[in-house]
């Protein structure tokens, strides 16, 4: 691997470790070691709880890459000692000691809320509302996979408080997904400004990583450079 970081990708709500699919085989070509860690879903702590699994069985410096939900988790996963930079793909990215509901009502409700279905604590995204709101950019065969795959979280997830931001001590880049209708644009530039990331604004649904895959490769390796 020579000098290269590794890269640990970690994966948001409706989603699982799949939705790095068209990311990975282009970072092992290119020499980097990769793991896409599977999250609970269950509670930040739970997710924060795999990202550090997974860190365990990386050498060396690790860039941290987080999609949507994965924002909030690598914000905090983000101050162990192995990661050097981190990278947020149309994700949550909150400041210390800010919960879930305070970051996301600094914007209005966004049009997946309308296509939540919850079951027995857990919320599920219906088939319309993937292929509608969360990969609107994605032939109709791509998004029923990303139906039938979708990882459900707890909806105790939704109360989640952020301990301590790790953007604040490490270098962060930011892919903006302007179309979003899962992750307010709105609120996708206000983070991004307040982190100082360096930032890529994309005419993308929520799932850029599979819509443009090359745009965010460039964001990975330019955070693996530093």
């Amino acid at each position: 691997m020579g000098t290269k970081p590794s890269i640990l990708l970690v994966h948001g709500l409706w989603a699982d470790g799949s939705c790095w699919n068209e990311i990975i085989p282009t970072l092992q070509a290119e020499g980097y070691d990769v793991i896409a860690v599977q999250n609970p879903l269950t509670s930040l702590a739970d997710d924060v709880a795999a990202v550090n699994r997974a860190l365990a069985r990386l050498e060396g410096p690790t860039v941290l890459v987080g999609h949507s939900w994965g924002g909030f988790v690598i914000s905090e996963a983000g101050n162990h000692t192995k990661v050097k930079s981190l990278v947020y793909v149309a994700a949550l990215a909150p400041d210390s000691g800010e919960d879930f509901g305070e970051l996301t009502g600094k914007v209005g409700h966004v049009p997946v809320e309308q296509h939540f279905q919850i079951e027995e604590g857990f919320i599920w995204v219906s088939k319309e509302g993937v292929q509608e709101c969360f990969a609107g950019d994605l032939p109709a065969e791509k998004s029923a996979v990303i139906y039938a795959t979708q990882g459900a979280p707890s909806a105790g997830v939704f109360s989640s408080v952020l301990k301590e931001a790790a953007w604040r001590k490490k270098p962060s880049w930011y892919v903006i997904a302007n179309d979003d209708q899962t992750v307010s644009p709105e609120l996708q530039y206000f983070m991004s400004n307040r982190m100082g990331a360096t930032t890529m604004v994309l005419a993308s649904s929520h799932v850029a990583m599979i819509s443009h895959p090359k745009e965010v490769l460039e964001q990975i390796r330019a955070a693996a450079r530093t």
